[in-house]
Order: structure tokens, then sequence, then C-alpha cells
């Protein structure tokens, strides 16, 4: 299949003397690349834990407030709880 990419003018440079160097041409050698970048993507098994995790920093403080909470319960009548 062929395609169009735009590439920037040093990168371009670069690939084709590491290509050059390697004796492969270029299209071989970008085949190459982008095989690698592949194969070195690990799929993410549960994409919302990418922005869950960044909540990860609210856990001390959640535990901070559950436990006020917990203290603040036990002073309630027996006959008031839930």
């Amino acid at each position: 299949m062929n395609t169009t990419l735009e590439i920037p003018d040093p990168i371009l440079r670069k690939a084709k003397v590491k290509a050059a160097e390697r004796g492969i041409p270029l299209r071989q050698f970008v085949t190459e690349a982008v095989q690698e970048k592949l194969a070195a993507v690990k799929p993410i098994g549960k994409p919302w834990m990418k922005a869950a995790g960044k909540l990860r920093h609210l856990h001390a403080e959640t535990v901070r407030i559950q436990r006020i909470i917990d203290e603040e319960f036990e002073h309630i009548e027996p006959e008031y709880r839930l």
C-alpha cells in the first residue's frame, strides 16, 4: 500500500542516513521503525484507570475524612443510627 507521510526534514535526513548505513531502502527502515514502535506499545487494560489514577493523591484525604465521619457517628444516639 502506498501512503504519504509528512516527516520533518531533520528526521527524514537522519532516517535516510541510518537506512543507508544498514544498506536497506528507506521504505524498509520506516516499516521496521513503525513495527518496533507498535510492539513497544502496551495496551491499557482499563482505559478509565488512566484518568482515575490521577486521583491517587486524594486517597489519604479520603481516609482522613472517613475517619472523622466514623468518629462523629459514634457520638450519635443508637436510636438515630441508620
